[in-house]
């Protein structure tokens, strides 16, 4: 799919005995610093550029294209967590099967194919609903998913940004590093210049674009390192009883980065990668990243 695009949002499944199926996309923030846009609708669905099925340049909501590029790195459970207002999100990730009907019957037939594929792919797909009902923070939104992890290994993945790659996926590769290194937890990094807006780990290199994670700061207020954390993280099971221990960080809520730091104190192995320069970092988390996010989807997929 997307064969003639230099970037492609999804990507072959990743093969081999063990792979991982399951991921958590936490989807209830309140998106005030969007307001009043997201009053209703969420921040999860604003829309970006994307190549169609067809080729053509296609709007579709950030979310669809987490969805779909999870999809293509072989997930096929799907736990969203959602907040209050967040039925929007449910009702688009519900197939419409006479809308895609009525779209042939007037001749749209490319906006009906876009639809169809997309609605191929849940269908193929287990969709859960998790309500997150105050928003207590990242870390909460996924120890709330605990009951549809079990004790399989799993994905958490932001429903607010998207990550470009050029290359091998880094979903794939974000498994395969999980798998192979027996890792309890592999995070997803990259060198920014002002570390102050994110987490960020100190670590030791262990290869090419790979640490050992020795600590994980939430918004540091001094210089611990310019590898500030990506809201995309594989985990195993231990991360849950890592989060319950974890109490109000950062703006009082319940911080994943905390969470991950529980798991290093624990003794627990914590991996990065980190991203190559040229993939793209797509967020819509404010006015002016979500000004950006649309100059560059456009830029990347008009005329290619």
């Amino acid at each position: 799919m997307h064969s003639k695009t230099k970037y492609k949002w999804l990507k072959d499944s990743p093969r081999g005995s063990k792979v991982i199926k399951k991921a958590i996309i936490p989807a209830a923030g309140l998106g005030t610093r969007l307001l009043p846009a997201t009053k209703e609708q969420p921040k999860e669905m604003l829309p970006i550029f994307s190549k169609g099925v067809n080729g053509e340049l296609s709007v579709k909501p950030l979310l669809q294209l987490v969805f779909e590029q999870l999809y293509g790195a072989g997930i096929r459970e799907f736990c969203f967590i959602v907040g209050r207002g967040k039925r929007a999100i449910e009702d688009h990730f519900t197939p419409d099967v006479l809308y895609v009907e009525k779209l042939r019957g007037s001749g749209r037939n490319e906006k009906a194919d876009e639809l169809a594929v997309f609605y191929k792919m849940i269908e193929k797909s287990a969709m859960y609903w998790i309500n997150q009902p105050y928003p207590k923070g990242f870390g909460d939104a996924v120890l709330k998913a605990e009951s549809f992890a079990g004790k399989d290994e799993f994905l958490v993945h932001a429903g607010d940004t998207i990550i470009v790659t050029k290359g091998q996926s880094h979903l794939k590769k974000c498994i395969e590093h999980k798998i192979q290194g027996n890792d309890d937890a592999t995070l997803v990094v990259r060198k920014v210049e002002d570390p102050r807006r994110f987490g960020v780990i100190k670590s030791k290199k262990t290869g090419k674009g790979e640490y050992r994670v020795l600590e994980a700061v939430e918004k540091p207020k001094k210089f611990v390192s310019n590898l500030a954390l990506m809201p995309i993280y594989s985990f195993d099971s231990s991360i849950f009883a890592a989060l319950k221990s974890v109490k109000g960080g950062v703006g009082g809520e319940i911080q994943l980065t905390d969470g991950i730091q529980n798991l290093i104190k624990k003794g627990r192995k914590v991996s990065a990668i980190e991203l190559p320069k040229d993939n793209l970092w797509v967020d819509v988390g404010t006015p002016e990243s979500y000004w950006e996010a649309q100059q560059l989807t456009y830029k990347m997929f008009k005329g290619t």
